[in-house]
């Protein structure tokens, strides 16, 4: 029987928004095991992940997009997936949709190009806002540095921001639009850009997550490339 590779799209809200990327695998894994959705075994020395997050979200930070690839053992309706799921994930985390793809479809991390976010704040000035978005913007670099426990890694920040704007709400709410580079060596972290911008109580959420579209010709050399009883 073939394997199945189905891509969940879910929301990420406050209550799971703490857990990081090795607990989020978990808890899908979790979720798996107690719908009675069994996982495709292991293949090789080096197996691909059964499980694949789109891009790491930090801690603390919300969407309402993310994207999780779980490659099953066995074939079955993906609505039906969907729905064994849903009571067995931790509270916080919503699933919104899920679609099948090919199992030897390039990897889900290797597609996504850039994501989108969200940065909320209150009582600031906007006109001082928006001169600290020029700023960055016309900055040629932008040194900074990753810390994570003892480690620290100094990179530029500038080439991962692809664009920032300003809005507003209806509530007074102000809001930065932060594009934002998500490939897999190339990611800026929507936190420190905030807090670069002076916005460090702000509350983030990821909109919008690019993935890098597969030419028609592309798939359909794929499909025919496929053994017939795949």
């Amino acid at each position: 029987m073939n394997s199945q590779r189905l891509r969940f799209r879910y929301s990420l809200d406050a209550e799971a928004s703490h857990l990081g990327q090795r607990e989020l695998v978990e808890a899908w894994q979790e979720a798996c095991a107690l719908a009675g959705l069994a996982l495709a075994p292991p293949e090789g020395r080096r197996p691909s992940a059964r499980i694949a997050i789109a891009a790491p979200l930090p801690r603390g930070i919300t969407s309402g997009c993310e994207l999780i690839d779980v490659l099953l053992a066995a074939e079955g309706p993906s609505e039906q997936a969907l729905a064994r799921l849903a009571p067995h994930l931790p509270p916080g985390i919503g699933l919104l949709s899920v679609e099948e793809v090919g199992p030897n479809s390039p990897s889900l991390q290797s597609q996504v190009r850039w994501a989108e976010y969200e940065a909320r704040v209150d009582g600031v000035d906007p006109a001082a806002l928006r001169r600290a978005i020029s700023s960055m913007l016309d900055a040629t670099t932008l040194p900074s540095e990753y810390r994570r426990e003892k480690k620290v890694r100094e990179y530029d920040l500038r080439p991962l921001i692809l664009d920032l704007r300003l809005t507003s709400r209806a509530n007074g709410c102000t809001v930065v639009v932060m594009r934002l580079r998500a490939e897999p060596e190339h990611t800026a972290r929507a936190d420190q850009v905030a807090a670069a911008l002076g916005l460090t109580s702000a509350e983030i959420r990821r909109t919008h997550l690019s993935l890098e579209e597969v030419p028609p010709v592309l798939s359909a050399y794929r499909r025919a490339s496929q053994p017939e009883d795949y």
